[in-house]
C-alpha cells in the first residue's frame, strides 16, 4: 500500500488532519478513501 510522504505543516497552526477538511461531517470510510485517492490521483498531475 503507498501512501502520502510526509511532509511539514504549511503554517504552524495547520492542523494535522487538514487533508480531510472538505470532507463532509459524518463521512464514512468509503468517502475518506474516496476523497484521499482523489488527492492522490491530483498530486501525480
Amino acid at each position: 500500500m503507498m501512501s502520502e510522504p510526509a511532509t511539514e505543516l504549511d503554517a504552524p497552526d495547520e492542523r494535522d488532519d487538514a487533508h480531510l477538511r472538505n470532507l463532509e461531517d459524518g463521512s464514512g470510510c468509503t468517502e475518506i478513501w474516496e476523497h484521499l485517492s482523489e488527492r492522490r490521483e491530483e498530486n501525480e498531475e
